[in-house]
Formats: structure tokens, C-alpha cells, sequence
């Protein structure tokens, strides 16, 4: 099966330990001049089994090879270990199934996650990652912790009053952290964006906070908003929201709220009358917003045309409006139109019909 074994040959798969940390398969086929492939052949993993945040980390090894030495490393997270600073050893003794503890040295104490790795010198290997923080849990002595953190941090948007502030509610928030929260432009997901408070995660899951919209980004359509802890590998979420008033339900602050904006807005065209005038009908456009309509030459998408109008979405997603062709664009036989906002990062749509008198089954 194995052809050229002077190469070292890896194979790997991956499963979530009862930590929740990613754990990797290695398969390390040792190798040497004329040597042949064993056929049986040993695949050493490590699981994350507790951790004390900032102190140190407990292993548990498995299918270990006997009579060996292990030199233990820890190093940043997405370094796999290697090159990482020393903080051990582990005799396999008899090989198979260990428990052993680690100290996390200083310079990673302050890291949310660490990547720790056994190097044997007859190269065998392998390597995990934990989280740095101990999940609440069991503190008394001589019984286990709690389990250490584990998923993804996420929070969703509830709750916005346009151009003033935005809810938020977070999800599996990991416990004890302080999250720096920022809003930037539209698609920055928050990175580089204006401080707008922190978040104290306290016992971790579920919080909710209010935070208000910077000077900047107030006239902005969407606006991107970010909460990030300080570490060097930092836990972090993002999202996204329309800068639009979402009413709550009784107009008091009771009963559930009103799904935010999403989707794209579009439009259809219902009726031509040639180098007269279109109509059109809207469908999921956000409501009080006031976009500019404008016609050009076919493949312009309506960029930089002719304004022939506005359209105020008021209460409606769904309504038909109608405007008048211009006389530059009399005789052309496709025309673009477009609606668009004057946001920062705007709302719009387009569209094109022919310039030919006609009425299209497209609008109910």
C-alpha cells in the first residue's frame, strides 16, 4: 500500500471530544532508509479533560506508544503547538492511556485559546487545543470541574430605534469575559469600528444589551456591530442590522417584536406605455424609506441616470408606483431603472424593460 515510506506519510481525522475542543488524528509512520511498513501501527491522540484558566490544563493520552518520551509544548492558538514553550514531560511507561497536568506559561496565560502539543524523538506526535478559562462548575477540592467552554460565541439583534441604539442578545457566551463591543460601515464585521461599550459576560450564555449608534453611523442604512474580548486569540461575534426602528408590539414596550428588516428588496415591471411612462411593483422594500428612482441606457443598471422620481416605502413592502420615461431615453429600445437610498450603504433595486407598449404577467 505504502510505495515510497522514506516520505513521512500522515493521515488524519477529526471528532469534538467531550470538551468540545477539535482533536486530531495523526498517524506518523516512522521511517528510515529500507525500512518496510509495520503492520501495526499506532495512533496516539490527547483530549482536553479540565482546565483552570490562566494555571493549567489536564490530558488525557491515549493509545500511546510504551517506552517512550514525550516533550510538551504550548504555543498560540492555529500553531498546532510546535515551536511552543516547554512545560513538561510525559513517560508513556507502558503506554496506552495517561493523565497528566501542565502549567500554562506566562506568556499565554492571558490567551482565550492554547494549542498544546507531545513530541516523542522517535516521532511520534500530537496535538489539541483548549480553551483558557475554567467553566463554572464544582470548585470544591478533590471533586472534578465543571466542563470547559465549548461551540461558538453568536449573538442576534432584537431590538433597533433608527439612528439612536441597537439590542442585542448573545448566545453561549463564554463565563467571566469583558467583550469590547465596536459598529463599522456595513461589511467590516466591526473590526477597526468606534467603541461603543463592553459587555461583562458574568455567568456566560444568554445576556442582553443596548448599546447606541455612533455619530458616524447614524445616517447609515446597515451598520456592522462586533464584541471581542482583549486576548490574544480573542473570542469573538459579529453581526449586522438595519438602522431602522423595529416596533415593539403595543407602542409600551409590551408584546413580541416585529421581525427586523432582511431579505433584498426587488422590483417587477407591470406596465410599458412606449416613451411614456412604466409602472412598477415593489416587493420587500423596508418601510419609511424614501429611495430615487432613475432610468438609463440598457447595462447601466439605472447608474448615474435621469431621475424621474422618488418612491416613499411608508408602511408598504409591496406597492406600485409609476414614472415617466425621459425624452433622452425616447426611442431606445431597453431601458434600466433603479431605486436606491441616499444611505452611506443605500438600499436599492433595478431592473429593465423593452420601450414598447405592453402589460406583463408579472404582478399579480
Amino acid at each position: 500500500m505504502f510505495h515510497n515510506i522514506r516520505s513521512l506519510a500522515t493521515f488524519g481525522r477529526f471528532w469534538r471530544n467531550k470538551a468540545g475542543a477539535l482533536t486530531l488524528l495523526v498517524l506518523a509512520l516512522l521511517f528510515g532508509a529500507g525500512t518496510a511498513a509495520s503492520s501495526s501501527l499506532v495512533i496516539p491522540t490527547i483530549s482536553i479533560t479540565s482546565v483552570k484558566g490562566g494555571e493549567s490544563v489536564t490530558i488525557q493520552t491515549h493509545n500511546f506508544p510504551a517506552g517512550q518520551t514525550f516533550t510538551v509544548r504550548m504555543n498560540k492558538m492555529g500553531t498546532l503547538g510546535a515551536g511552543g514553550t516547554v512545560v513538561g514531560t510525559l513517560d508513556s511507561g507502558a503506554g496506552g492511556s495517561l493523565s497528566a497536568t501542565y502549567a500554562i506559561p506566562d506568556g499565554l496565560k492571558g490567551d482565550a485559546q492554547v494549542a498544546i502539543r507531545l513530541d516523542s524523538t522517535q516521532g511520534y506526535y500530537s496535538y489539541n487545543w483548549f480553551y483558557n478559562n475554567t467553566a463554572p462548575g464544582s470548585v470544591t477540592p478533590g471533586t472534578p470541574p465543571g466542563p470547559t467552554y465549548t461551540g461558538i460565541p453568536t449573538f442576534k439583534v432584537t431590538a433597533v430605534t433608527e439612528g439612536k441604539d441597537v439590542t442585542i442578545e448573545t448566545n453561549n457566551f463564554p463565563a467571566n469575559m469583558t467583550f469590547t463591543v465596536t459598529m463599522g460601515k456595513m461589511y467590516t464585521r466591526g473590526i477597526g469600528g468606534i467603541n461603543v461599550g463592553t459587555i461583562d459576560s458574568g455567568a456566560g450564555g444568554t445576556l442582553t444589551a443596548t448599546f447606541n449608534i455612533p455619530d458616524a453611523l447614524k445616517g447609515d442604512a446597515r451598520v456592522s456591530i462586533r464584541a471581542q474580548t482583549a486576548h490574544a486569540n480573542p473570542f469573538y461575534a459579529y453581526n449586522w442590522f438595519h438602522n431602522a426602528t423595529v416596533d415593539t408590539g403595543s407602542g409600551n414596550g409590551g408584546g413580541d417584536p416585529v421581525p427586523i428588516y432582511t431579505g433584498i428588496p426587488t422590483f417587477t415591471v407591470c406596465t410599458v406605455t412606449k416613451d411614456g411612462d412604466v409602472t412598477i411593483q415593489t416587493k420587500n422594500f423596508p418601510k419609511n424609506q424614501t429611495f430615487a428612482v432613475t432610468m438609463g441606457a440598457m447595462y447601466t443598471q439605472g447608474i448615474g441616470g435621469t431621475s424621474v422620481g422618488t418612491l416613499a416605502s411608508g408602511d408598504d413592502s409591496s406597492a406600485r408606483y409609476t414614472f415617466s420615461i425621459p425624452d433622452g431615453l425616447n426611442g431606445a429600445g431597453r431601458i434600466s431603472i433603479r431605486a436606491q437610498t441616499a444611505h452611506a450603504y443605500p438600499y436599492y433595486a433595478y431592473n429593465w424593460f423593452y420601450n414598447a407598449t405592453t402589460t406583463t404577467d408579472f404582478c399579480p
